[in-house]
């Protein structure tokens, strides 16, 4: 093989072209974003995993919520525990 002849130029190319193949292959096999066209990076898109994600999101928005429900209850009933015994029986007879 002649190293400055045009067959060597096209071999490189090709091997150039082969491992950029295969290295997007196996990238977008296992998951990673693979390199767009320009540069850009695309990334696979799962439609149950936006939905795991929209779920999950919802459910720790309601159980934020509930947290704090129970926390606002928790101090109401730390606040009996801890009041006087006079002042929460003279509080009872008023609500009467």
């Amino acid at each position: 093989m002649e190293w400055g002849g045009p067959n060597f130029v096209l071999a490189i190319i090709a091997i150039s072209t082969i491992g950029w193949v295969a290295t997007s292959w196996i990238r977008a096999r296992h998951g990673y974003p693979v390199e767009g066209e320009w540069g850009g990076s695309v990334s696979k898109s799962d439609p149950d995993a936006d939905r795991k994600i929209a779920l999950l999101s919802s459910e720790n928005e309601r159980l934020a919520g509930q947290v704090s429900r129970l926390e606002e209850r928790i101090a109401v009933l730390e606040r009996i525990a801890t009041d006087a015994p006079s002042r929460l029986t003279a509080e009872i007879e008023r609500l009467k």
